[in-house]
């Protein structure tokens, strides 16, 4: 057991023997820190919170009541082996969030990027990868494998099936089920998840020029209308564009997937 000595430890907490404290962390009461957790510097884990597992928690980053952060995935796979998970720097995650440490099928690794929002109750299953950024709202669940991308939103009570990516900046409406892959600033709403547009809102709050959203609605309309597969209009919108956020959808629609794609109406 390492605790830096600008650290503080509530004594009825239990820092087992193996864990790593960094410099100005603080935890709180009746906290349990397992003998394979790592906090750097600045990470508060406030009252009756689980960390265990192999986990590296970031800078700054602040683990709320009740969360549990790396146990065994929710996987009948799962065989003990050993994988990780890592939390970047100054996340938030809130009280009954859960996230699970990976599998060997899946990589290894489950990982959250930095400046994440996790709110209360929201679950990050095995081996998914969460950009940064990235806010799940209430009891949003993650399923394994998932890949989501930098700067997406995903409303409360919405679930993503595992395997799906979501593309970067996308935003998924409230109580929404995501069963296939959401190309980048893309609108998703209604129960069964429709691609119903682009994320206009969240474009123009990043301060994206007007002439890449005019460029980003013109490919749309060609994702959407234009001769031939989803795929064939992928490649051809690629060959033709200037547009970096128009190359990263089709990029990202011609990358490898285990899902189909929502598209547009």
């Amino acid at each position: 057991m390492a605790i830096d000595p600008t650290a503080q430890v509530h004594p009825s907490a239990v820092v087992e023997e193996g864990a790593v404290i960094g410099p100005d962390c603080r935890i709180g009461p009746f906290a349990v820190i397992g003998p394979e957790v790592t906090l750097a510097r600045g990470v508060v884990v406030k009252s009756h919170a689980v960390l265990t597992g192999w986990t590296e928690i970031g800078d700054e980053t602040v683990i709320f009541p009740f969360a549990s952060v790396g146990e065994i995935p929710q996987d009948l796979k799962y065989k003990g082996e050993r994988s990780r998970l890592v939390i970047g720097k100054r996340c938030r995650i809130r009280e009954g969030a859960t996230l699970n440490t990976g599998t060997e099928g899946g990589g290894g690794v489950t990982r959250v990027g930095d400046d994440c929002l996790l709110m209360t109750g929201a679950h990050v299953g095995h081996d998914a990868q969460v950009g940064d950024r990235v806010i799940l709202v209430n009891q949003v669940a993650v399923a394994g494998h998932c890949q989501i991308g930098d700067d997406v939103i995903i409303g409360g009570l919405s679930g993503v099936h595992q395997w799906v990516r979501i593309g970067k900046g996308a935003i998924i409406g409230a109580v929404t089920m995501v069963t296939n892959d959401v190309m980048p600033y893309g609108l998703v709403q209604a129960p069964r998840g429709e691609l119903d547009g682009l994320n206009l809102v969240g474009l123009k709050r990043k301060g994206v020029e007007r002439a890449e959203i005019t460029a980003l609605r013109a490919a749309y309309q060609m994702l959407a209308q234009g001769e031939g597969t989803f795929l064939d209009r992928a490649r051809r919108l690629s060959d033709e564009t200037e547009s970096r956020h128009v190359r990263e959808i089709t990029d990202f629609i011609l990358g490898a997937t285990d899902r189909s794609f929502l598209t547009p109406k």
